[in-house]
């Protein structure tokens, strides 16, 4: 079974160290349009101008308030929502330059797991039919070999052979969600945009639910873009985190040093919100003033000045840039600016 079917086969072309997806000054604005005659009024700047890699085999996680664009940022990577400017390269292919042709040929390789396993799994189809209709479309598997692929499939996920004919509405959120994860590995993905799998699942279902991808990522040599709220599962599962506010990557750097020392004032904040399983830590929280801007109307300069506690005059005015200070550790504030 191990050698007949592609979901195990060994990436050969994958390096260590190398890059499998790098996204650069990636914008997406969302047109507002008033009027009879439904006339650009304005955007809705939802990404403005962020830039990461994710190695082969690695776990990039994103993180931030909601609204800050952090599942547009998965759909843009994924060309399932237009970018407004930037590059998204794939295994060093600009996706966005493919053709019809080119881009579905490209997209078994990107799959996309959805946050609400209730919605995004169709009620009038049976399991086998949600997780064989790609397979089909694409022609990975021969049709006589279809039923023991898919069994094949579902085992990887902690599903049962039998489960094949039942219909979404007869599982448990936890069984749905492995459902999801089923549909995107059936098509042998490199990299999937992991869009907060876990917010709709209790907790002890989270952890079950953690534990797959993870071991599903070490086996099948996986690539991840891990989007959550929840900043104790991130700092469990991804190698590098990223910290997104109002459309921009305000840090990025490994988890552990994100954990251990935050510089951005955002991030700071973040982390203080973090709760802590020990009765006795007594938390200082970092209360956040203000309310979060609107990404159609962002403040000018930092966009974070309006809510920052060490903003400065420069702040109002001046947009800063991203500075690395220290090895793959970047922060975007005034603060660590050098002529400041």
């Amino acid at each position: 079974m191990e050698n007949t079917f592609i979901l195990n086969r060994t990436r050969k072309e994958q390096k260590s160290g190398g890059k499998l997806l790098e996204v650069r000054n990636l914008k997406t604005h969302f047109p507002i349009k008033a009027g009879l005659m439904q006339r650009v009024v304005g955007y809705v700047r939802a990404v403005d101008g962020i830039s990461f890699s994710i190695d082969y085999g690695k776990t990039l996680g994103l993180v931030g308030e909601s609204g800050c664009g952090k599942t547009t940022v998965g759909k843009t990577i994924l060309r399932l929502t237009p970018k407004t400017a930037g590059d998204v390269l794939f295994d060093g292919v600009d996706i966005y330059a493919l053709d019809h042709q080119e881009l579905r040929a490209l997209r078994p390789r990107m799959q996309l797991i959805f946050q609400d396993p209730y919605s995004s799994l169709s009620p009038r189809l049976p399991v086998s039919e949600i997780i064989g209709e790609a397979v089909r479309e694409h022609g990975l598997v021969e049709n006589r070999h279809l039923d023991e692929y898919l069994d094949h499939v579902m085992k990887n996920c902690g599903l049962q052979p039998y489960h094949k004919d039942r219909y979404p509405h007869e599982f448990s959120g936890g069984q749905r969600q492995r459902i999801c994860i089923a549909r995107a590995l059936a098509l042998n993905p490199e990299f999937i945009v992991c869009d907060e799998p876990l917010s709709a699942l209790d907790v002890s279902i989270q952890a079950q639910i953690i534990n797959l991808l993870m071991d599903l990522q070490e086996k099948l040599e996986l690539t991840y873009l891990f989007i959550s709220h929840d900043l104790s599962v991130v700092e469990h599962i991804s190698d590098y985190v990223g910290v997104m506010y109002l459309g921009d990557l305000v840090e990025y750097a490994d988890k552990r040093t994100i954990f251990g020392n935050p510089l951005h004032p955002y991030t700071q904040a973040l982390l203080s919100a973090a709760p802590v399983p020990d009765p006795t830590y007594k938390m200082k929280r970092i209360i956040l003033e203000g309310s979060i801007p609107s990404p159609a109307n962002p403040p000018s300069g930092c966009k974070f000045h309006t809510r920052c506690r060490h903003c400065m005059e420069i702040c109002k005015t001046v947009v800063p840039t991203a500075r690395e200070v220290e090895p793959g550790h970047q922060v975007v504030c005034h603060l660590y600016n050098e002529s400041n």
